[in-house]
């Protein structure tokens, strides 16, 4: 539980990956806050919309046993992704929370792979 901030994340679409290290990126910001129940996350650009305006956003309950993380997205800004089950593979470590799981969306032809790393922000 807690407000995790994304540091790294790496998609793998089929022959394709994409990384991102967000650390170096001052264009945007991503956060994912895990209380008891819930999950949610915000990602929006820091220039407050003067390069580009992009705020996402979603969350709702999770379940966690052992290694495995899986998020039931009932509300997200992508309305196609609503209503999906996501699971992942988790490692905490310190204050990194490290996921990694399939991200399928059927309705939409996504079938990829991401890697998320987070560091504790409280």
């Amino acid at each position: 539980m807690g407000t995790w901030q994304l540091v790294k994340g790496t998609v793998i679409n089929k022959a394709d990956t994409s990384i991102t290290d967000y650390t170096k990126n001052k264009n945007i910001t991503f956060v994912k806050i895990i209380n008891g129940t819930h999950f949610a996350f915000l990602q929006h650009d820091v220039h407050k919309g003067k390069d580009s305006a992009v705020f996402v956003s979603g969350g709702g309950r999770y379940s966690l046993k052992d290694s495995t993380y899986t998020e039931h997205l009932e509300y997200c800004s992508a309305r196609n992704w609503e209503g999906n089950d996501f699971t992942f593979t988790v490692s905490l470590k310190n204050d990194t929370l490290v996921q990694q799981g399939v991200e399928k969306v059927e309705a939409s032809g996504i079938n990829r792979i991401n890697i998320e790393k987070y560091v504790r922000v409280n």
